[in-house]
């Protein structure tokens, strides 16, 4: 029996629920602990990511970071876009945290993460244009490092890998992203995608990839 693209989208997240109704927690868990068991499915035990899942690296993002974008799927500001296919799968993980010490825990956990790995640059940007693009629309808000800006809502982009930088900027650009009149930042961000070409966007993400 063949699935069509349109039902496997609404089936991937319900084989990932049962597998993750199969798993039995160690009764020596922290509550963060237990409820990243359905995280780990996509994002890996170690929340290093998979690539192939479209799931990206999360370890040791900031807990405020973690906390406002699991709020956000949570609350209809990303995941609804049928376009964003690993968005909509994020959605039923973020309101099945419905409290808010859940998302906290969580968040808690996620941060306390490892995000040491090896990352490898597969775009081919050239890092020099990217350095005058980023000092110029990027750095303000998530400073010259790269290390982010927790009073402007700006994440560290030095934790994220190439590839979801880049597909989040199109996002921005396409409007998947930063169109909700909720999503102040996000917003913000959309503006200055719309300002970047294809190749803008890999030479900054190469010139960020450097900054690690």
């Amino acid at each position: 029996m063949s699935v069509g693209p349109r039902k496997g989208r609404y089936m991937l997240p319900l084989l990932i629920w049962s597998l993750a109704g199969c798993w039995t927690p160690s009764p020596n868990l922290t509550r963060g602990e237990v409820l990243f068991d359905t995280c780990r499915l996509c994002h890996g035990s170690d929340g290093l990511g998979n690539p192939g899942l479209q799931a990206p690296a999360i370890a040791g993002l900031p807990q405020w970071y973690i906390e406002g974008q699991l709020e956000k799927f949570r609350t209809g500001i990303r995941g609804v876009r049928p376009e964003d296919a690993p968005g909509m799968l994020m959605r039923p993980s973020a309101v099945a945290l419905s409290e808010e010490e859940d998302i906290e825990a969580v968040a808690e956990h996620v941060a306390s993460l490892s995000p040491d790995r090896e990352v490898s640059v597969v775009l081919e940007g050239q890092a020099e244009l990217g350095a005058a693009t980023y000092g110029g629309i990027c750095s303000a808000c998530h400073g010259p490092d790269a290390t982010g800006n927790e009073v402007l809502g700006a994440p560290p982009l030095v934790l994220l890998d190439a590839w979801y930088m880049l597909t989040q900027l199109r996002n921005f650009k396409t409007g998947i992203r930063g169109s909700d009149p909720r999503d102040t930042w996000g917003m913000t961000m959309k503006i200055n995608a719309d300002a970047l070409s294809e190749d803008d966007m890999k030479d900054v993400i190469t010139y960020i990839s450097t900054l690690r």
